[in-house]
């Protein structure tokens, strides 16, 4: 069976090796020599990382204890189970099972001596230099739970927060003593520090916070030099320098991590490292978030505290796939674009030209995310979990990209819950078109073989025909009842047209009953595109039809009896490794009401949170985490007065079934080699073909095949 080998532990004498198998939720004992397996325990879910106090082996587990015949279960990848909550159907346990070494070996997989609940995703450990206490880590609770080696059970639980009444996002990921046992250092993931915890069993207490690189996840302690020393998952050293510009190149899909080297400070310099660690994570905006709605404030579109009046009741979420700023909107003088990047420019994208011009124009807006497995967690949740962070080195269980049952993976989402978990705790309407969705695609006539194409579902869709049966299931149960099933989400064989038609249907009975859900969330991926393959269709045809599709669905509500209260949002899950003259995670971004100002560029530095952020103000929810909670609301965007002149379509100058030509037919070399990489490349499921291909592949076909590359357009930008 394959394995991932996580946690390791040596044995006194270096003879014995202690390692956690994350995948089969066990722990092997393995002769240090030889490698051979002498006996194997179960352990819990997704085991992560061993520990060896004398006799005993403790053993953290980020999914809690196996399921068993009662448990409400969700996926864990690569098929597994994890225990999960009966309203989000997140993962709901960790914890920590305790193995006794001096028990008489036996045949077959044991059963560890003991399971101790913690809080959720238990990961790090770190035994006291006494050797008593045993610290977990539990990314998903924000807390450490401390261990009684004596009695093996939980006698102290520290918050890894500031403030315990913070909302979550510290991810505590990775712990240290120092020698004599009485501090303890905490990774805090999600806030690029480190906590300082004095560590008194029963009154420890967080102390203050040391500014790290971008998410540390792992630290040792250096007595001699008083050092610690913090791997950080992320970071921005570059791969190298680029010849042309002199600059290091930097783009969203180089994770370089880096080396924090910090000398322990003292009582004075942490309370300076306190501060600076509060201010670069906007700490006093955790605190404004909670303020209460205050009484008689007048309705605007965006309120500034949860619970005031907005005179907005209605937000349509738009999910798109994988284009940075310049690549669509470059062409346009009036803001900060470069015209020799754009490769999908008006002509293949009039709608999103047109709406940038009737609306606002956002030229400084970033994807959180950099690749669709942490792009749809930041649409949709505003963060990314520590065990999907771990996950980038090859993702071995699961990639959770928001579109297919067996890679989705409950242990990815955030504690926290999803934007409509949030809308359904707050009493909010829901409705979902494809987003964590699995389609399904066949032919109604059972005996023909094999699936339909894109062509068969374009002239199904074109001409009226019944041949085709399109539909989704949920990749998340929680969202079952709040699926349309009869449009789906990654499926780049479908058009995003169909999909816009699907929406639309539907809201055209809504506005017949007079009641529209509060919250509509909608997948447009098709200007991801396929590539060059020989009879495929093209790339400026899959971007021209995802614009088509967007400008129908605003076209659409803005001639309908729910424009004067709705608002429509926005943006790419991810930038996919593109060009952009700024950043590789800049991106194309659309705010679409009557009470959105017109005809206006607005500079203001958004992102993905942002965007989470103004979609709770408008529907009076509050934030889920500590990310959306210090996001920068888009009130620059809004003005008081509504214009209701509603949005006309354009129409598309791109037949949306061009297709690439046959290899034959293909006379340049490199657009020939091209067409025959794109054959390969693998589209059924999302970033399974490699990103700098495809990108490259794109370039070529709109730019031809002698404009050079631009390696140099993404690079590190330095700070003013």
């Amino acid at each position: 069976m394959e394995e991932i080998p996580t946690g390791i532990a040596v044995s006194k004498d270096s003879k014995k090796l202690y390692v956690a198998l994350n995948l089969s939720n066990r722990v092997a004992e393995m002769d240090a020599e030889n490698g051979r397996v002498l006996r194997m325990w179960h352990a819990g879910v997704a085991p992560y990382e061993v520990v060896l106090a004398d006799d005993k082996l403790y053993v953290s587990s980020w999914g809690g204890r196996e399921p068993d015949t009662e448990s409400l279960i969700g996926p864990a990848g690569r098929g597994m189970l994890v225990r999960v909550d009966p309203v989000r159907h997140i993962a709901s346990e960790g914890s920590v099972s305790v193995i006794s070494l001096t028990a008489k070996a036996s045949e077959g997989t044991q059963r560890a001596d003991k399971e101790i609940l913690t809080g959720l995703h238990a990961s790090a450990l770190a035994l006291s230099p006494n050797g008593r206490y045993l610290a977990v880590a539990n990314a998903g609770s924000d807390t450490i739970s401390v261990i009684d080696g004596r009695t093996d059970k939980v006698v102290e639980t520290i918050w890894a927060r500031q403030n315990p009444a913070d909302l979550f996002g510290a991810q505590p990921d990775a712990l240290a003593f120092d020698k004599s046992g009485k501090t303890l250092f905490v990774c805090n993931a999600t806030q690029n520090a480190v906590a300082v915890v004095d560590f008194a069993p029963g009154k420890s207490q967080l102390v203050g916070l040391i500014p790290t690189g971008w998410f540390p996840a792992a630290i040792g302690f250096d007595p001699k030099r008083q050092l610690l020393c913090v791997a950080n998952l992320k970071g921005f050293t570059p791969g190298r320098l680029n010849k042309r510009t002199g600059q290091p190149e930097y783009n969203s899909m180089q994770w370089h991590g880096s080396l924090s080297l910090i000398p322990v400070p003292s009582k004075r310099q942490l309370a300076a490292y306190t501060k600076t660690t509060l201010d670069n994570m906007r700490y006093p905006l955790l605190a404004q978030a909670k303020l209460s709605a205050r009484i008689g404030e007048p309705a605007v579109p965006v309120p500034e505290r949860v619970g005031e009046p907005s005179l907005l009741k209605h937000v349509i979420y738009i999910i798109k796939e994988n284009r940075t700023y310049d690549q669509v909107l470059g062409d346009i003088t009036q803001a900060n674009g470069e015209p020799s990047l754009c490769t999908f420019g008006e002509r293949f994208t009039p709608n999103q030209h047109k709406l940038v011009r009737e609306f606002v124009l956002l030229d400084n807006t970033y994807c959180s995310g950099s690749r669709s497995s942490d792009g749809h967690q930041w649409t949709d949740s505003a963060m990314a979990t520590e065990y999907l962070e771990k996950s980038f080195a090859g993702f071995p269980r699961s990639y959770p990209a928001g579109g297919d049952i067996l890679t989705e993976d409950a242990l990815a989402y955030s504690p926290a819950g999803f934007i409509w978990d949030d809308a359904l705790a707050h009493g909010k309407t829901i409705r979902d078109y494809g987003e964590f969705s699995q389609a399904h695609r066949a032919w109604k006539d059972p005996t023909r073989k094999g699936k339909p194409g894109f062509f068969d579902v374009y002239h199904e869709f074109t001409n009226g025909t019944d041949n085709v049966a399109i539909w989704s299931e949920p990749s998340i149960e929680s969202l079952r009842p709040y699926i349309n099933t009869n449009t789906v989400g990654w499926d780049l064989e479908v058009q995003d047209v169909f999909r816009a038609a699907q929406f639309i249907k539907e809201w055209k009975q809504f506005e017949a009953k007079g009641a529209a859900p509060e919250l509509s969330i909608i997948w447009l991926p098709n200007d991801h595109t396929g590539g060059t393959t020989a009879g495929a269709p093209a790339p400026g045809a899959e971007v021209a039809d995802n614009d088509l599709a967007f400008g129908q669905i605003v076209e659409a509500v803005s001639h309908g009896r729910f424009w004067k209260d709705t608002c429509i949002f926005a943006i790419e899950d991810d930038p996919q490794s593109g060009w952009d003259h700024v950043s590789g995670y800049r991106t194309t971004a659309y705010v679409v009401s009557p009470y959105t100002k017109r005809h206006q560029v607005i500079n203001t530095q958004y992102n993905t949170t942002s965007l989470l952020r103004t979609v709770e103000l408008i529907l009076g929810l509050p934030p889920m985490n500590q990310m959306d909670a210090t996001a920068t609301a888009m009130f620059d965007c809004f003005t008081n007065v509504a214009d209701l002149t509603p949005f006309s379509a354009a129409a598309n100058n791109i037949p949306l079934d061009q297709t690439n030509p046959a290899v034959k037919k293909i006379s340049n070399p490199i657009l020939r080699k091209d067409a025959k990489t794109s054959a390969g490349l693998k589209l059924d499921k999302a970033d399974q073909c490699p990103e700098d291909t495809l990108n490259r592949i794109l370039w070529h076909a709109m730019k031809g095949p002698h404009e050079p590359y631009p390696e140099w357009a993404v690079q590190m930008v330095e700070d003013n």
